[in-house]
Parts: C-alpha cells; sequence; structure tokens
C-alpha cells in the first residue's frame, strides 16, 4: 500500500499540468472551449451574475471542458494502439466521443442562452 505524501501529491500534480499543457498545444477544440468559458466568464461578470449563476455557468463550462479533454485521451490511446491505421471501429469509437463533446456543447449553449438571453434582453429593450 502506497503512504500518502505531499511529494506523492506534487508529483500527481505536475502530471496532470502536463497532461493540460499537451492538450492545451495540440488539441485546437480545446483551446475554442477554453477561450469560449473565459469569455462567458466574463460576460457574467459585465452582467453580474448571481452565485449561483457563476456556479451553473463554471459546471457549463468544465462539463464541456472534461468532455473534451476525454475526447483527446480516446483519440491519442486509440492512434497509439492502432498506429493511426484505418478501422471501422476505431472510426466508431472516435466519432462516438466527438457526439459527447457535441452533446455537452450544446447543453452548454442552451445554459448559456438561459443565462445570458433573460438579461441581455432586459438591458436592450429597457
Amino acid at each position: 500500500m502506497s503512504k500518502f505524501t505531499a511529494s506523492g501529491y506534487k508529483k500527481s500534480l505536475s502530471y496532470a499540468i502536463e497532461g493540460l499543457s499537451v492538450a492545451y498545444k495540440t488539441q485546437r477544440n480545446y483551446r475554442f472551449h477554453l477561450l469560449a468559458g473565459f469569455i462567458a466568464i466574463l460576460g457574467g461578470i459585465l452582467l453580474n451574475f448571481k452565485c449561483i449563476e457563476y456556479c451553473v455557468l463554471i459546471l457549463s463550462i468544465s462539463f464541456v471542458i472534461t468532455a473534451e479533454l476525454f475526447n483527446s485521451v480516446i483519440e491519442f490511446a486509440l492512434d497509439a494502439l492502432y498506429k493511426n491505421k484505418y478501422s471501422k471501429l476505431v472510426k466508431l469509437a472516435k466519432d462516438l466521443s466527438a457526439g459527447v463533446v457535441l452533446i455537452a456543447a450544446m447543453t452548454s449553449i442552451l445554459i448559456g442562452l438561459m443565462l445570458f438571453g433573460r438579461k441581455l434582453l432586459i438591458m436592450f429593450l429597457y
């Protein structure tokens, strides 16, 4: 059984940060979702979101980014296993994981419309 040590946690954290760095450097959609999330948070600041609205917004952003990271994991793992050889099953797995990201993004867009829509309508109509 391994011991829980500060150095062990530090090492785990460094691996996680390295993984996020690789995702940032290699995954265009990851960078896009980070930018979209940052813009959404700025919008929340400008519209004076309440705490619960920030919680929903941050959960929604995290949902999309997490889905994107899992999609990248699946793509990297399958590419490593199949050495970029074509396989119908690999294509299906990649398409399904991309579909997960699409559902997460569409859900976040709907949440964004609910959070921002009413406030923007009030701001522009009154």
